[in-house]
């Protein structure tokens, strides 16, 4: 298999991919000329009104105009930085596990008080979350790979984001390929690939009802249920049977599978990769397995098992507030085109923990969707300057983000496009009394 001859992740957008996302190069920077994804074109000018019965003027720059406003030196990648930033979280790894390992067995400990094992089981999992803090930014280090932001180096780019998505039990090329997809129709109502809200109809017939009104209000303990149970299996759950992407009718859940290399997920041709995708994972078990047999279940579920579910939750927990929120709308395939659906998605702020450790995948999204083989370490001075572009369409959240987790997941059931004027632009409603009131 010749790695260099795989299609390319071409969120970049060159301009021999334009063609097949619908973008036209129309106009010059600073313009809003109308763009299309088909001979009918997008409308102009529409106005939704989003879930907190605000204004939603839908955007009509185009792509051009944001290529154009980001300096080149942005697009500069480096192995060596990138193979840096790899090093130093492997080390922050090792050295908080080995200190943990030497310095929390000295904690005094009575095996016939019950407050000891608390004081111990709380530092082993403080141990556990810290770790799986510097997991996840391996994680986001190998999704660099699978966009091409690691290096300019395609073969070593799969190297390294193989290895390390699969010791995260990831499909690193299934995931890769999908997630492309992802990008080249982010917030399109049919082609997305993940966190694809139902719409007011599906919504109602999973409930078994007609009307909105035969809706009772979603109390906020079963919130929490279907929160917590996103954060735990959202993740295995979306591999496992697709599940938030799209339908794929005639296909069962396992065969929809992010590990079946016949899924309609992927390209025919893409077949072999997906297998190379799932031999990682089998290797991944095979040393996990030895691992206990050789250190037994109790290293094994704090140095690997508890740090791998904590990844998992900040995979979900990241990219579901990356492309979930009141103000945020989706398009039908009339009104969608790259650069309105790149603009459907949000940046928030994770303090210290985002900018240092999850290497800026909170802070920079917007920008990561326009351009996404701009590396991390230059994301923040390329979002500022199509801040400038976007206006009114650049979109930032500044208030914690468990507070906006627990927001959206109140807000934000389902969308519809019957509120508003704006046909063909989605936005979210819900049935708990919170904002605009679903017809």
């Amino acid at each position: 298999m010749d790695l260099a001859s795989w299609p390319d992740n071409i969120s970049f957008l060159p301009p021999d991919t334009m063609s097949s996302t619908g973008v036209s190069y129309t106009g010059g920077a600073g313009t809003s000329t109308q763009e299309s994804t088909s001979a009918t074109g997008v409308s102009a000018n529409l106005v939704a009104i989003d879930t907190l019965g605000k204004k939603f003027n839908v955007p009509d720059y185009t792509i051009k105009d944001i290529l154009s406003a980001i300096p080149k030196h942005c697009y500069e990648r480096s192995l060596v930085r990138s193979l840096g930033y790899v090093a130093r979280d492997i080390v922050s790894m090792v050295v908080i596990g080995y200190a943990g390992k030497k310095l929390i067995p000295l904690v005094a400990f009575d095996e016939s008080d019950l407050y000891s094992y608390y004081v111990r089981g709380a530092l082993w999992f403080g141990l556990s979350y810290v770790l799986g803090l510097f997991g996840f930014g391996l994680w986001i280090l190998a999704h660099e790979c699978g966009h091409g932001a690691f290096s300019d180096y395609q073969n070593i780019n799969d190297f390294f984001g193989w290895i390390i998505h699969s010791y995260l039990m990831v499909p690193y090329f299934s995931w890769k390929f999908s997630h492309a997809k992802h990008h080249k129709a982010t917030g399109h109502m049919t082609r997305d690939m993940v966190f694809i809200p139902h719409t007011k109809e599906e919504y109602l017939k999973s409930s078994g009802v007609n009307t909105v009104a035969e809706l009772m209000e979603e109390s906020p303990i079963w919130t929490l249920s279907k929160l917590i149970g996103q954060q735990l299996g959202g993740l295995q759950l979306y591999l496992a049977t697709n599940a938030t992407g799209q339908p794929y009718p005639g296909y069962s859940r396992i065969a929809k599978s992010h590990y079946a290399p016949a899924s309609p997920v992927f390209d025919k041709h893409q077949y072999w990769y997906i297998v190379l995708s799932d031999i990682g994972i089998g290797l991944t078990l095979t040393v996990v397995y030895q691992w206990y047999k050789n250190f037994g279940m109790f290293n094994m579920a704090v140095y690997w098992l508890m740090p791998w579910l904590w990844v998992n939750h900040w995979l979900v927990f990241v990219t579901f507030l990356q492309h979930t929120d009141p103000t945020m709308p989706h398009y039908a395939d009339k009104e969608w085109n790259f650069a309105r659906g790149a603009a459907a998605t949000i940046d928030r702020d994770f303090g210290f923990v985002g900018q240092h450790i999850f290497h800026d995948i909170i802070e920079t999204h917007v920008l990561h969707h326009y351009v996404s083989r701009i590396p991390f370490y230059n994301a923040r001075e390329a979002t500022e300057a199509i801040k400038k572009v976007m206006g009114e369409h650049y979109r930032y959240q500044g208030e914690n983000m468990w507070i906006s987790l627990w927001k959206c997941m109140r807000l934000c059931q389902f969308v519809d496009d019957q509120d508003h004027a704006a046909k063909g632009v989605y936005m979210f409603r819900n049935h708990n009394n919170i904002g605009v009131k679903p017809t």
